[in-house]
């Protein structure tokens, strides 16, 4: 049941007093007031520093746009064109745009409306209707009106539901910065397997040369007696192998090119003749800044997503406290008219008319209650969600910063192993040339080396892809000219 009475008959001064008096006191504002979201990883902020970092890594505070870092031209020109041009980040942008729009709407909830109107209705009735007997009677009515309405927003749900829609557009600001972080490290994981894949495909294509060339001295061999037909088979299956191996990496290379191209807003093909000459795998600086957890809480998008989602449930709580306190409106209407359209003019014709009224939901079941309720458990919700992501991000962080670290040894390890092959090639090479060994067995010092570059090679991929995790976990690669504002350039 919803009471509507207008304040001029509630025959009570002193209430029609109190509420003057709390107009002009200023309007309270029901529902919590945010401050803030929880504290959910004090030790990890109190102490400054990752557990697993470890030597390579420096706390002072990471640049932005990490991927300049590695140095390579390709790289920052791909990023840059798909920041500008990805359909992800033009959804994100236009959800941006979106959440602005919402939040402008509330605001004008805020203020007074004004409307206008014209009507001229025309009205033909039976003269037994119209009492006159007979006949027929026209009608001519001409009105020009205005209308005021405003509520006044006494208990703060206006302000409530203001700051519901302005957290969410951070959010969604959030949200947009998010998607920058994930299009740039998704940009740069597949440049590196791109130009992984091709440093592999130029030791795959010597290494099908050697196995071929293995494959014609074995036949040599059998066609001579020296060995029997199983040295051919197992030389020819290897042959077989490498060149399986080689076509994948041709298939590989034209997708990763490909995914490129879409990441950038292209379409496939457009991007391969700046991608088709083979480049190396950018390597990471010597140390890297990773900042600490304290900033990681401040910089990092999706958690400031799910704190402004935080914020705006809490909001919503209000809203809903507020729909169960009295309502406070006025509406004015101004009106000219008659039956003749010159009436329209005249100020003689002028009929006002000024309604302030109450409304209160004096009973609605419990309807109100269960309404608050349903939004103080959106709200706990909320800060599970919010407590979670924070877990969830310094996790990334430190399973990222594990890998790294143990990915820069791997590293180390392959290049060694790499350059102990080389040198076994070049003694091999030396026993060939004096006549001590056969060319089977150079070839195959040489094919050992190749694998073990092939290893290098994957193993370097693997480390420049974990100093993208690294980057990616820390929440970077957007600005405070994109999205809201961000780290220090």
């Amino acid at each position: 049941m919803t009471a509507s009475l207008p304040l001029r008959r509630l025959g009570s001064a002193a209430l029609l007093a109190a509420l003057l008096a709390a107009l002009l006191a200023g309007c309270a504002t029901v529902g919590r007031d945010y401050k803030g979201a929880p504290e959910t990883a004090p030790k990890a902020a109190v102490r400054g520093s990752f557990v697993r970092a470890d030597a390579g890594v420096v706390a002072t505070a990471p640049a932005a746009r990490w991927w300049e870092s590695l140095g390579d031209p390709v790289l920052n020109q791909l990023v840059d064109a798909a920041l500008a041009d990805s359909p992800g980040i033009a959804a994100a942008n236009a959800r941006i745009a979106q959440s602005r729009a919402a939040l402008a709407a509330n605001r004008t909830a805020a203020l007074p409306t004004i409307n206008t109107s014209f009507a001229a209705p025309y009205i033909n009735v039976p003269g037994n209707i119209a009492g006159n007997g007979g006949g027929r009677d026209e009608i001519n009515a001409y009105n020009l009106g205005f209308d005021a309405s405003w509520e006044i927003d006494l208990f703060g749900g206006t302000r409530r539901k203001i700051e519901a829609a302005s957290a969410r557009a951070e959010a969604a600001e959030a949200s947009a910065a998010d998607a920058r972080v994930t299009l740039s490290a998704e940009i740069a994981r597949a440049y590196v397997g791109l130009r992984a894949r091709q440093a592999m495909l130029g030791l795959q294509d010597r290494q099908v040369e050697i196995d071929r060339e293995l494959v014609s001295l074995a036949r040599q061999r059998f066609a001579a007696g020296s060995i029997p037909q199983q040295p051919v088979n197992a030389a020819e299956a290897q042959a077989f192998a490498s060149e399986a191996d080689a076509a994948k990496s041709r298939a590989e290379i034209a997708v990763l090119m490909d995914q490129i191209a879409v990441l950038t807003g292209k379409e496939p093909g457009t991007l391969d003749s700046l991608l088709a000459t083979p480049a190396p795998v950018p390597l990471p600086p010597a140390e890297i800044a990773i900042g600490d957890p304290a900033l990681l809480l401040r910089s990092r998008p999706d958690i400031r997503m799910a704190e402004r989602q935080l914020a705006a449930a809490n909001a919503d709580v209000g809203v809903k406290i507020a729909d169960k306190f009295p309502k406070i409106s006025f509406l004015g209407l101004l009106g000219l008219g008659g039956q003749n359209i010159s009436d329209i003019f005249d100020p003689a014709n002028i009929v006002g008319i000024a309604l302030p009224q109450i409304k209160w939901n004096l009973f609605d079941g419990g309807r109100a209650n269960r309404q608050v309720e349903a939004a103080k458990g959106a709200y706990a919700e909320a800060e599970a969600g919010y407590r979670r992501t924070v877990l969830a991000a310094l996790q990334d962080a430190e399973a990222s910063l594990s890998r790294f670290g143990a990915q820069r040894v791997a590293f180390g390890k392959a290049l060694d192993a790499e350059d102990r092959a080389r040198k076994n090639v070049d003694l091999q090479q030396q026993r060939f040339a004096a006549g001590t060994i056969a060319k089977p067995d150079r070839l195959t010092a040489e094919r050992q080396a190749l694998q073990l570059a092939m290893a290098t090679a994957s193993s370097r991929a693997e480390l420049t892809s974990g100093f993208i995790a690294v980057e990616k976990a820390l929440g970077l690669g957007w600005s405070a000219g994109t999205a809201g504002s961000g780290p220090d350039k």
